[in-house]
């Protein structure tokens, strides 16, 4: 037997800890991914609705007056008070990636973007397969995983703990 080969159970151990290097990585690195994959859709749809600080674009508050209709139960229904809607989502769709992006109240965040898909879905829905869904996904996945080690959330924990 030659002093150059690898044992089994070394081998084992070596791929163990390569398993256990990348899981590691993973670990560190898909939650910040997984905040910039969800913001990135959103903010660019947000950044089309203002036409100036904190004033809506005319194509913005276009679209929650005509374009936008809910499909409920088999009917398109127009938004109520469509421009407090307009302003409402072209708000939420720029402060809620942003928070998710830096990773400060990013499960509310999250939660906050779920939600906004299911009310897109009802404006659009045939875009579920190729949009919402893996909106959704993402959203539930941050919800669940929480918002990492690199992130705001992360570092206020580590310096005043949970509270309750």
């Amino acid at each position: 037997m030659s002093t150059h080969a690898v044992s089994k159970p070394s081998l084992v151990r070596l791929i163990r800890g390569i398993i256990d290097r990348l899981a590691w990585t993973a670990s560190a690195v898909a939650p910040p991914l997984l905040r910039i994959a969800l913001a990135v859709p959103f903010i660019k749809s947000g950044l089309t609705k203002w036409g100036g600080f904190l004033s809506l674009s005319p194509a913005g508050a276009f679209l929650f007056e005509d374009e936008f209709k809910l499909h409920i139960f088999g009917q398109a229904y127009g938004f109520p008070a469509p421009e407090l809607f307009a302003w409402i989502d072209a708000t939420a769709e720029i402060v809620l990636p942003v928070l998710l992006i830096i990773g400060l109240a990013t499960r509310f965040s999250a939660l906050g973007l779920l939600v906004m898909t299911g009310v897109i879905q009802l404006v659009v829905p045939e875009g579920w397969a190729n949009f919402h869904l893996p909106w959704a996904a993402l959203a539930v996945a941050i919800i669940a995983l929480g918002p990492g080690a690199l992130s705001l959330d992360w570092l206020i924990e580590q310096r005043f703990g949970r509270t309750g």
